[in-house]
């Protein structure tokens, strides 16, 4: 190991422990008590504890004990990978939080691939055309597109296409109790659940790409070795692939993977739009119902997201760009 990657995985390291920590102490400064109600499903009726319940509970799960004690637990805890036991649900937090997880990759991974594409591709066009037609017309929509919130946009889509149109299931993942002939029927039955939410992620992020990829299309374009490739006829799609894509694709590269750890907390409000089964919906119950070992294990889950993402990001990085390893190996 160099000592560039030493100090860059030191760097992980002491922001792992500053989030864990900020992690442990931000549900316990939530107003309320976290055993106030029972177990009960979404619009069942809710049972209040007894004080005496209450104080057994506390006992029970070890928030009786001093802040220091606690978090020494909870440190030793995550070390041996027990992430805790759910107040509210009654199981492992890392098995229910296993269980919601491919929802919500689902959703990230088809609305980062999506907007990713359509972001490049408009701004490629918008740069190559600059100040024609296309590029008047275009920039300024995808400016007030991009300024939409995307609860607002995903309620204007499941009111018209769900709701009015019916074109599309109004909530939930799968069709309850549907009894599918083949691996093809249940693929559907998902993707016709997904395809609202991804289309909402998907409409909110590519405004963000497309000014992105526009603005680094506009300055690699200004570059004299394409002015060179114009100069000699080339076609435009081959000046486009292979003399400004790549050098355009730093910039897009990182926000693509910044926004692989971002979606994963910005999916909250939409699968909550949707009353989708992944994260987002269950982080609002956990924080509803004060369930603080749930709370810690999602926020630290979206935090190894967004570390994992960003390390991709380097090593990505560094391929793309050769500059930056040989400016490693001289500071090496």
């Amino acid at each position: 190991m160099t000592l560039g990657h030493g100090k860059r995985f030191l760097e992980y390291l002491f922001t792992v422990w500053v989030i864990v920590t900020l992690n442990f102490a931000l549900p316990r400064t939530m107003p309320g008590d976290p055993f106030l109600y029972l177990s009960a499903d979404e619009g069942d009726e809710v049972a209040r504890f007894s004080q005496a319940q209450q104080d057994y509970y506390q006992r029970q799960y070890g928030l009786d004990r001093p802040l220091a004690v606690q978090y020494g637990t909870y440190l030793c805890s995550l070390a041996r990978g027990d992430m805790g036991y759910s107040i509210y649900y009654n199981q492992d937090v890392s098995r229910i939080l296993f269980q919601r997880l491919p929802w919500t990759l689902l959703l990230v991974s088809l609305a980062v691939g999506l907007s990713s594409l359509a972001g490049c591709l408009l701004g490629s066009l918008s740069a190559y055309h600059r100040g024609r037609f296309v590029d008047r017309w275009l920039f300024p929509a995808i400016v007030a597109f991009s300024e939409i919130p995307a609860f607002l946009l995903g309620l204007v889509l499941l009111f018209t296409l769900a709701a009015g149109l019916q074109w599309f299931p109004l909530s939930g993942a799968m069709t309850h109790f549907a009894t599918f002939e083949g691996m093809m029927g249940k693929i559907l039955d998902i993707a016709r659940h997904a395809a609202l939410p991804v289309l909402t992620l998907t409409l909110v992020r590519t405004g963000g790409m497309t000014l992105l990829a526009r603005n680094s299309m506009t300055t690699v374009l200004a570059r004299d070795y394409v002015r060179t490739a114009r100069a000699k006829g080339l076609h435009p799609l081959r000046i486009l692939t292979r003399h400004t894509l790549r050098n355009a694709m730093l910039p897009i590269v990182t926000r693509i993977f910044l926004s692989l750890g971002g979606l994963v907390g910005g999916a909250i409000l939409v699968e909550n739009v949707f009353a989708y089964p992944g994260l987002g919906r269950l982080m609002r119950d956990a924080v509803l119902v004060h369930d603080y070992p749930m709370i810690q294990g999602i926020f630290l889950l979206v935090t190894v997201s967004v570390l994992s993402a960003n390390f991709a990001a380097d090593l990505v990085y560094r391929r793309l760009d050769p500059r930056i390893q040989h400016l490693e190996s001289l500071r090496s």
